[in-house]
């Protein structure tokens, strides 16, 4: 798997969402910065995760979110061999 080169991002971005304090404050930032089209994508993939996440199988899934299933394996990769970013996010919404 391709990952983005200390080189190759703009950390700026990512400093910038870690400022961000309130889920009203994430929606504003991501509708300013994102199409509708990319929060949406996001969104599906996001879900797609959590819900691999607990085991469920592709074709529920896909069912249940409309991912495409390049997608739902895309997410599946990423959760297997990723850079741990989803466990991170699991993990601390679910101590919320």
């Amino acid at each position: 798997m391709v990952r983005i080169g200390k080189k190759e991002k703009n950390g700026a971005l990512y400093k910038a969402i870690l400022t961000l304090k309130t889920e009203e404050e994430c929606y504003a930032f991501f509708q300013d910065l994102c199409t509708v089209s990319e929060l949406r994508a996001m969104e599906q993939r996001f879900e797609v995760a959590e819900l691999l996440s607990q085991g469920m199988i592709y074709n529920d899934i896909l069912e249940r979110t409309g991912a495409s299933s390049a997608t739902i394996s895309r997410v599946n990769r990423s959760l297997s061999y990723g850079a741990g970013g989803y466990e991170i996010a699991f993990e601390r919404t679910r101590e919320q």
